[in-house]
């Protein structure tokens, strides 16, 4: 207790982490208080069928993403949903597209254009998807009297308009926070709509668990609880999980002084691609839930079964795209070639693999052995919230026990945590994540 007493003063002392600290609290709360503010000529007190579809299902999740806007009708409900769409998109085509590989291989002026490229793209995934959300609310909402001053041409135009105006808003507090505060930006945001919804669903499934509805009582909901750190504990140890590869420094000397000659790491990570491929895979599984919304009623039992996820149609298609997009995002992010070329040019070498292309051939297998356990583990976190309902399990509760929701919050506070941890690092104290002082520490350096 008292080093985490410490840890806290030691970041209040450091004068650049506390100001990225507060920032990156003062556009959270900016974004909180936005999830709350009702498009104008919607009535907040005739929602309830709304409510109740993002309760269950599919739409559950996407009300998990947005913090409650989405049910809310708030000008922030279609959230950060539509940009990750885009980025899935264009980052799709700087794989197949010559045009967006040369961008890619410009450097900052390339990575400008791109993300150029994806706000456009956004803009224009949000034109459509406002509509739909707007023909959603008006189905859920018929004879209900919610829209004060009708649902013409004009309040449509307007209220596309103002959500789309209200999700880029959401993009850019999420890249201000990149850039001022701590963390990445998007997926604090998206963590912080996860976190907001989990003391309700907590006081639910408590509720639940007192009623004797289901029966088990307080000794389920302990066991429960229980389930739910294990299941926590268990995907923080996996995000963490690497494979050291070792790299030898060759020695040389310059006038009096030795360099090199000490033996460094490659940690390449497990879950090379973080939370980004469940993410990814997420937003493609909100396309048959808007084109089931938009076919109704008569929508085929294909489709309707997207809507449901705990159907078996649903998470086979969800484990396959995880598969994939952790071996896309893998490739994308880790260039094996790269890597040995650097090694090389710093006179780096793997003890028993020649420089060069066998180096570089050498990390690529094991990056492709790491890749298959790792999109597996990813994968099977992922529908665990699937077998949690079957046990009886509220459906808001339950998404807690793995999943989209787990995953970004494990990844992304991790993530949060390493940036504060180098913080104190480089001011000399110590540490979130790791004991003992930075002066003293002599523990393996990784070389990437």
């Amino acid at each position: 207790m008292k080093k985490i007493v410490d840890t806290i003063r030691n970041i209040w002392r450091i004068e650049d982490l506390r100001n990225r600290i507060l920032t990156t609290l003062l556009f959270i709360t900016i974004y909180r208080f936005g999830s709350f503010v009702v498009l104008p000529g919607i009535d907040p007190e005739r929602l309830q069928q709304l409510q109740k579809q993002t309760s269950e299902g599919l739409m559950s999740l996407l009300e998990a993403f947005s913090g409650g806007a989405f049910s809310n009708a708030s000008i922030f409900a279609l959230g950060i949903i539509p940009y990750i769409t885009a980025s899935i998109v264009i980052q799709l085509l700087a794989v197949a597209v010559p045009y967006f590989q040369k961008m890619q291989r410009e450097g900052e002026s390339g990575r400008r254009k791109i993300n150029q490229y994806t706000r456009w793209l956004t803009i224009a995934i949000l034109l459509f998807q406002a509509p739909t959300y707007l023909i959603n609310l008006k189905a859920q909402t018929a004879g209900s009297g919610a829209f004060l001053v009708g649902d013409g041409f004009g309040f449509m135009l307007s209220s596309t308009i103002i959500l789309a105006a209200g999700s880029m808003f959401v993009l850019w507090l999420g890249e201000r926070i990149t850039d001022k505060g701590i963390g990445n930006g998007v997926s604090i945001i998206i963590m912080i709509g996860i976190i907001a919804r989990m003391p309700v669903a907590l006081v639910e499934e408590f509720t639940s668990a007192l009623s004797g509805a289901e029966g088990g009582g307080l000794i389920k909901f302990l066991f429960e609880i229980i389930a739910l750190l294990a299941v926590m504990a268990l995907a923080i140890l996996l995000v963490k999980a690497v494979r050291k590869i070792p790299v030898q420094y060759a020695k040389r000397v310059e006038g009096n002084r030795q360099f090199g000659g000490a033996r460094q790491y490659i940690p390449l990570k497990l879950f090379a691609a973080n939370v980004m491929p469940i993410i990814f895979a997420q937003a493609i599984m909100f396309v048959p839930l808007t084109l089931a919304q938009m076919a109704g009623e008569g929508s085929s039992p294909a489709l309707s079964q997207f809507l449901d996820n705990t159907s078996v149609l649903y998470n086979i298609v969800f484990v396959f795209l995880i598969v994939a997009f952790t071996y896309f995002y893998t490739a994308i992010t880790l260039n094996p070639i790269q890597m040995a070329e650097d090694m090389k040019r710093n006179n780096g070498f793997i003890p028993g693999i020649k420089p060069g292309k066998s180096t570089a051939d050498y990390i690529d297998n094991v990056m492709t052995h790491l890749t298959f356990p790792g999109a597996f583990f990813i994968a099977l976190i992922a529908i665990m919230p699937a077998f949690a309902g079957a046990f009886g399990i509220n459906q808001s509760f339950a998404q807690f026990f793995g999943g989209t929701s787990l995953l970004i919050l494990v990844g992304v506070v991790l993530d949060t945590l390493q940036q504060i941890e180098s913080h104190l690092l480089v001011k000399h104290y110590d540490g979130l994540l790791n004991s003992g002082h930075v002066r003293s520490r002599s523990g393996n350096v990784s070389a990437y």
